[in-house]
Order: C-alpha cells, then structure tokens, then sequence
C-alpha cells in the first residue's frame, strides 16, 4: 500500500555525475575542485537549486553516478537537510555518456526538471534566481535555458551552443547544437536547461548527437558569465 505522506517535489533536478573528465588532470573528481575554503564547484554549480529551496520549493535532486564517484556520493550529504536526494547508478555499457545519464535519471524525475551539470557554474550578480526564471518560462516555451553570450569559436565548440535571438522584447534560441564544428552561427552557450514535465523526456537530444535539438523555440535567460571547470584554469 502506498503511503500518503510520499514526497511528491515540486521540481525535480537532474545531477549527471558520472562522467570521468579525462580532461581534468587532478586526482579527484572535478566537481569537488576546491575555489575557496570549503567551497566546491560542486557547491558552486547547486547554489541555484539551493535558492529554490529558500522560496518555499520542494527539489527532489535525482544525482547520476558510477563507481568512480563515492567521493561526490559522500561530499553530497551535506545537502540531506536541503534537498530529497535520489542517487541513480548510470551502466556505461548500456546508457553511455552524457545522454545515457540523463536517461538514467529521468524515471525518478516528477513535475518540471532541470539538467543542472556539477561542473558548471553560472556567476554574476543576477545568477541565484536564474533557475528559477528558466523553470517559469517552461510555463508558457516549454523549455527555458540559462545562457550567457559568447562569440569565441573556441568555446562554443566545447559547449552547448545556441543561436538566441530577440523577438518582440523577448529573448528565445533560435538554433541550438551541442560542441558544433562549425559554431559561426551561434554567439551564446547553455548553463542549465529546464523543461516542462510533458517535454522532459526529450532532455537527452539537448546533448546528442544526430538528433534535432529540443532547445530551439525556448526561452533564453542571459547571465553575466557560466564557467567550466572540467578544465579548470592554471
């Protein structure tokens, strides 16, 4: 019998932390990167679903791992009292890369979901609440992205790239790709990603390959700055 007190979350997060980031050459996972005493990138990268928390939300954060990521595992209890935290184990044989974690992750999602990426950190003055806005334009788009405008070919090819566009005062994505060899056309990159309950379950074309982006008609929220630490400077 089910009971009635079942935490049914008011959004649900997706925390894909499975992957190994080859590129990242330090002896531990890169989302635990420390950036101030105590202080992670991890911690960094939640500080926008933390503040959904603090307006009355209830998150259910549904965090993807491998055998690799005890240390992330650990590390995320500090978060036990903020957040419900469902851990789901990704099978790279048969859900690989980033795509597969996200499918992993979506049969324990409920209501609007957000792809939040532990190695991304969204800053600026206007970053706490952007979550919040890209979940809200789900409302109406469907879909709603954290962006912050870049035009160096370089980085768009590393990134999720997007093609935002001004149409009557509002800002939307016009094209959309993830790490394109060709980014001429695109002059902005995605932070965080949020799509309503019903389009959930196309979040996995936001990051594959060969397949039409969901993200093209969403609305974009532009941010001061989003930073990768899967290569982290220095």
């Amino acid at each position: 019998m089910q009971s009635s007190s079942v935490f049914v979350p008011d959004v649900s997060v997706i925390l894909p932390c499975a992957g190994s980031a080859t590129r990242f050459s330090a002896p531990y996972s890169k989302e635990l990167h420390c950036l101030a005493p105590g202080v992670t990138v991890l911690d960094r990268s939640l500080e926008a679903v933390v503040e959904l928390t603090k307006i009355g939300l209830n998150v259910r954060l549904v965090v993807v791992f491998g055998p690799h990521k005890m240390d992330t595992v650990k590390y995320l209890a500090r978060y036990a009292e903020t957040l419900q935290m469902v851990f789901v184990y990704q099978n790279e044989s048969s859900e690989p890369d980033l795509d597969g974690a996200i499918r992993c992750a979506l049969p324990m999602t409920r209501g609007p979901v957000a792809l939040v990426l532990p190695d991304i950190v969204v800053s600026g003055g206007d970053s706490a609440g952007s979550l919040l806005a890209a979940l809200r334009d789900t409302e109406v788009t469907g879909w709603g992205v954290v962006a912050a405008e870049e035009r160096d070919p370089s980085v768009l090819r590393q990134m999720g790239a997007l093609a935002v566009v001004e149409e009557d005062g509002a800002l939307t994505v016009g094209a959309a790709t993830d790490k394109p060899a060709d980014p001429a056309a695109y002059n902005a990159y995605w932070g965080m990603v949020a799509a309503a309950e019903k389009e959930a379950h196309r979040l996995p074309d936001v990051v594959g390959k060969g397949v039409d982006s969901p993200l093209v008609g969403a609305a974009a929220h532009l941010v001061a700055g989003i930073v990768n630490y899967n290569t982290p400077a220095g």
